[in-house]
């Protein structure tokens, strides 16, 4: 095989690679630019849709009966009311730290300070709410 051979041939592979690289990057990117689209027009489940779906899923993959579904769905029932309360019990305790944390810088500050931290705290409090909460962990 001559150089110029094998040139041709390295720039035919180069060209195949770039192409099928092309091909499969559009590809990719219309799926994912869909995914997108399609979980944006879908509005998060009630917690009644989600326990739903969830009793659905544990009885396919289970086998359950229908006595066992009923009460499965009282369980995760029962579990939600849990955990809400939980979450709003940590809510509160998380709202009154922050305040005792602010409350206690501002002890530190002079007169002239407590104005531009009060502007600061009303910057990251609207900044929060613009944002949303965090999401929770997983």
């Amino acid at each position: 095989m001559n150089e110029s051979s094998a040139k041709q041939k390295a720039a035919i592979w180069i060209s195949v690679v770039f192409i099928l690289g092309l091909g499969l990057g559009g590809v990719f990117g219309y799926f994912y630019g869909h995914r997108s689209i399609v979980s944006a027009n879908n509005p998060p489940l009630s917690e009644a849709e989600r326990r739903a779906k969830r009793v659905e899923e544990l009885s396919r993959e289970l086998g359950l009966t229908n006595d066992q579904r009923q009460q499965l769905d009282t369980i995760l029932s029962q579990l939600h009311g849990q955990y809400k309360a939980m979450q709003d019990q940590a809510d509160a305790q998380l709202k009154e730290a922050h305040q005792k944390g602010r409350d206690q810088i501002r002890a530190i500050l002079t007169p002239e300070q407590k104005p531009k931290f009060d502007e600061f705290l009303k910057k990251m409090d609207e900044e929060r709410k613009k944002n949303g909460p965090p999401p929770p962990p997983r």
